[in-house]
């Protein structure tokens, strides 16, 4: 199972059914801001729709397709992070992740993504992660950017988000590029 401990602050914990509860308070609590930037917050009204995305997270880590993770800090959820579903056969994934609100700001995301990075090049040996965010997204975009991705593109209208359709930059990291920047 993985569990992280980045720091005395912060720690990574597969993301399990017992979870929904504290998620769905912590959507509710940060629902103004995450709808700006996710598509699936307006659809999520209860708590079972928390726990059918965990029970969902759960099946796709057990068929070796990825893992989902919640960001504890001072053991509080604060945040998502997940592997969408691998591809074995080109040996790449990506990363989504979202910070609930009052976590912004603290370098969590910027951590528990260099956790995911390394467990995907280092351990699971993939050869290159992605990251796509919303191009107006900036603490998201910056990410990456701090992270030593390369940025490969814009995917024109790549998403419907409540106020539209919204233009998704491409990030991408190499498992050669990560053991130099190590």
């Amino acid at each position: 199972m993985f569990n992280y401990v980045i720091d005395d602050e912060l720690v990574l914990k597969l993301l399990m059914p017992e979870h929904a509860r504290q998620m769905f308070a912590l959507v509710e609590r940060s629902r103004l801001r995450l709808r700006q930037w996710l598509p699936w917050v307006d659809g999520v009204t209860e708590q079972a729709h928390i726990a059918s995305f965990i029970q969902n997270a759960v099946k796709q880590g057990s068929e070796n397709g990825g893992f989902t993770a919640g960001l504890w800090v001072r053991d509080e959820l604060a945040g998502i992070i997940g592997y969408h579903q691998i591809d074995w056969q080109s040996r790449s994934v990506g990363i989504g992740y979202w910070l609930g609100e009052g976590y912004e700001g603290h370098g969590y995301m910027t951590s528990a993504c260099r956790a995911f990075i390394d467990y995907a090049l280092l351990e699971m040996e993939l050869n290159r992660i992605e990251i796509r965010c919303a191009t107006g997204n900036k603490a998201s975009r910056a990410i990456p950017e701090r992270l030593g991705f390369v940025f490969e593109g814009v995917l024109r209208q790549a998403e419907k988000l409540p106020g539209g359709y919204v233009n998704h930059a491409v990030y991408g990291l190499l498992r050669s590029e990560w053991k130099l920047l190590g």
